[in-house]
């Protein structure tokens, strides 16, 4: 189970990572669309639940395959994020 806190833990810090530069820019950065900042905070934090779900409910059989599946789907959704950021001004 110690595998499962990691991930959980690797999630939580890369979604906070996301969320704080995100909040950055909306209140700092000049010409940063509130509107766009605030759907994509959602967005992250809809991320963080979605994958902490994910990984506390493990499909039964083929967990090695499950969680290559899910980090490629995190680290994918990952850079969507990244590049929505580049694109709020």
């Amino acid at each position: 189970m110690a595998k499962r806190r990691e991930l959980k833990k690797k999630v939580n810090y890369i979604a906070s990572e996301l969320f704080m530069e995100c909040l950055v820019n909306k209140l700092y950065v000049p010409g940063t669309d509130p509107d766009k900042a605030d759907k994509l905070l959602g967005e992250i934090l809809d991320m963080q639940n979605d994958y902490l779900s994910r990984i506390s409910h493990t499909e039964p059989g083929n967990a090695k395959n499950y969680y290559k599946k899910l980090q490629a789907d995190f680290d994918t959704k990952v850079q969507e994020i990244i590049e929505a950021l580049g694109k709020l001004s």
